[in-house]
C-alpha cells in the first residue's frame, strides 16, 4: 500500500497512526501542501479533489478522504466494532469528526501558525475557536462518563477525534477546562503501537 500524505496533517496521521497500529507495511509518500504539490495534474489524476491523505492499493485502487480510509482499514479488526448500532456510533462520531471538529480545530490549527498576521482568514479565527469549544464541550460531556467513544474500548473514533485534539493547542485552544478529553488523551497515547505525529 501505498499512502500519499503530509507529516503535519492530522488527516493524514489518522490514516499512519491505524496502519501502525495494525502493522500493515505501507509506502508513505510525502506531499507538502504549502507547496500547491496536491495540485499536479499527476496528483489530480489520482485525487480530482486534490487532497491528501489518499490510500492506494496494491491493486491499483484508490481511496481518498481519511474517515473513508480508517474506516476501510478496520473493517475485521478490534478497531471496528462488528455490532451493528455500534458500528452506526462510529460513524457519528466520525461524521461529528468532520463536520463539527475538523473545520473549526485543524483549521485554527493551519491558520495561527501558517498564515500571516494580515491574512483576512485571521478574521474566521473567533468564530472558528468558538465552534472548536463547542465541539470540545460535546466530546467533554460524553468523556465524562465514558473511557472511549464507543463500545468501552479504542476504535477508529477515538483515533478520528486524537489526531486533532492532541495538537489544538497549537491553534490556541486550552484544554485545561477539559479534563475528561485530558485523561482520554493519555490512554490513547498508552495504546499500543502509537506512535506521535511527527514520526514519518
Amino acid at each position: 500500500m501505498r499512502l500519499y500524505d503530509y507529516l503535519s496533517s492530522g488527516n493524514g496521521y489518522k490514516c499512519r497512526l491505524l496502519l501502525r497500529q495494525l502493522g500493515l507495511p505501507f509506502e508513505r509518500v510525502e506531499l507538502d501542501i504549502m507547496k500547491n504539490e496536491t495540485r499536479t495534474p499527476e496528483f489530480l489524476a489520482k485525487n480530482p479533489n486534490g487532497r491528501i491523505p489518499l490510500l492506494e492499493l496494491d491493486d491499483g485502487r484508490l481511496l481518498p478522504e481519511s474517515n473513508a480510509i480508517l474506516f476501510y482499514l478496520a473493517e475485521g479488526t478490534p478497531f471496528l466494532p462488528v455490532d451493528r448500532f455500534e458500528r452506526a456510533q462510529v460513524l457519528q462520531w466520525l461524521f461529528f469528526e468532520q463536520y463539527s471538529h475538523e473545520p473549526n480545530i485543524a483549521t485554527t490549527r493551519f491558520i495561527v501558525p501558517h498564515l500571516p498576521a494580515d491574512s483576512p482568514r485571521r478574521a474566521e479565527l473567533p468564530r472558528r475557536r468558538e465552534l472548536g469549544y463547542a465541539a470540545l464541550d460535546v466530546m467533554e460531556r460524553h468523556l465524562a462518563s465514558n473511557d472511549y467513544f464507543v463500545a468501552s474500548r479504542y476504535t477508529i473514533a477515538d483515533i478520528a477525534l486524537y489526531a486533532y485534539t492532541h495538537v489544538a493547542d497549537e491553534g490556541g485552544f486550552d484544554l485545561v477546562p477539559y479534563p475528561a478529553v485530558g485523561a482520554w488523551l493519555t490512554r490513547v497515547a498508552a495504546q499500543p503501537g502509537h506512535t506521535p505525529i511527527a514520526l514519518p
